[in-house]
């Protein structure tokens, strides 16, 4: 255990956990569900995650500052519902112009939670309870009961779903993945080597030092909101292309999902720690459960939701128990390593010295 924590970071556990435990899962639906692993099922696995991953890159940057957007579901709905009014208004509007619109407009979104957290003070969970409830409801004026339906929008619409970047041994990586993909990606680098990823890490980890030490504490968690806003208008494009029809209960429920994959994934509640690759994992792990356990048990929407909030539970409670005995448990092995290095160093002047 020792010479573990010597090399792996504690956070890092969580991460090879998910993978051992996705394997696993994986192994046992596919002997108990024949051809779990054929093109079809695939595919429906891997383009049913792409908008839930997408948000859930901007929720990780979020509840890195201890923060939360429960708004989360109702932006990608409104954002569904007015791209896909427009697009039924303006069927010349390009492909590109669409995506514009979709994440300007949970970029809007985006900064009224932002202003009301980061500059208004008031609690992320309460601020983001509200505007979840707000933008639907602005989101149920805007439709007048009305439905967005697939004949009414672009033809070019329509063929986006089965869209593919690359075909191998018969299976397809199609677009939608492709995107999620690349946010994932970005969202890494971002965390990894920008000053702001890493001002994100040091403000959940203690946001009052980070005030002391003179970080803008206030300008970073508007901006995770900000761009949280954004990738959740640019899934309700996605949600847009997947579906087609759109009401007002569009993505709902959505948050629930999204902070179980987040949470699941590693990225600590209480801020400060977490990865991207954790949150790929975390969504992944609750893709596979929700879908498989769909196909082999036929489990309800009010069971999913409950293995959700269990999920939930399990993560937070082990990131408080057994990840926090990890972590002092690495911050003891460092602290003697450094020590030992000072004795060496000071041993080896010493002689220095006599010769």
């Amino acid at each position: 255990m020792t010479v573990l924590l010597r090399r792996i970071r504690p956070e890092q556990f969580r991460e090879f956990i998910l993978l051992a435990v996705t394997i696993g899962l994986l192994l046992f639906f596919a002997a108990q569900i024949p051809n779990y692993f054929d093109p079809r099922s695939v595919n429906r696995l891997t383009t049913g995650l792409a908008i839930t991953l997408v948000v859930a890159v901007g929720q990780v940057l979020v509840v890195l500052t201890r923060n939360i957007d429960l708004s989360v579901s109702s932006i990608v709905g409104l954002a569904a519902y007015m791209t896909g009014t427009l697009l039924t208004r303006d069927t010349t509007l390009s492909p590109f112009a669409a995506v514009l619109i979709a994440m300007a407009i949970g970029l809007t979104l985006g900064v009224v939670n932002g202003l009301i957290v980061a500059y208004g003070g008031v609690p992320a969970i309460i601020a983001t309870l509200g505007t979840l409830a707000l933008y639907r409801v602005i989101l149920v004026e805007f439709s007048g009961a009305k439905t967005v339906t697939t004949a009414d929008l672009p033809d070019w619409l329509n063929d986006v779903p089965s869209a593919t970047i690359v075909t191998i041994a018969e299976y397809d990586l199609r677009l939608m993945v492709g995107v999620a993909l690349v946010v994932v990606v970005l969202g890494l680098l971002i965390l990894r080597y920008l000053p702001f990823g890493r001002r994100l890490y040091a403000i959940g980890s203690n946001p009052e030092a980070a005030r002391n030490a003179g970080l803008p504490v206030k300008r970073d968690v508007f901006t995770a909101f900000v761009i949280s806003g954004a990738l959740s208008g640019l899934a309700g494009f996605m949600f847009l292309v997947r579906f087609g029809n759109i009401t007002v209960t569009a993505a709902q429920g959505l948050e629930l999902q999204v902070v179980a994959a987040v949470v699941v994934g590693g990225v600590a509640i209480f801020g400060g720690s977490g990865s991207m690759i954790g949150a790929l994992l975390g969504v992944l792990l609750i893709e596979i459960l929700q879908q498989s356990l769909l196909r082999w048990a036929g489990i309800s929407e009010f069971v999913k939701d409950a293995i959700l909030g269990l999920l939930i539970l399990v993560a937070v409670t082990a990131d408080t128990i057994i990840l926090g005995r990890l972590r002092e448990m690495w911050a003891r092995v460092r602290r003697r390593d450094r020590a030992a290095r000072q004795a060496l160093t000071a041993d080896e002047g010493g002689l220095a010295h006599g010769a």
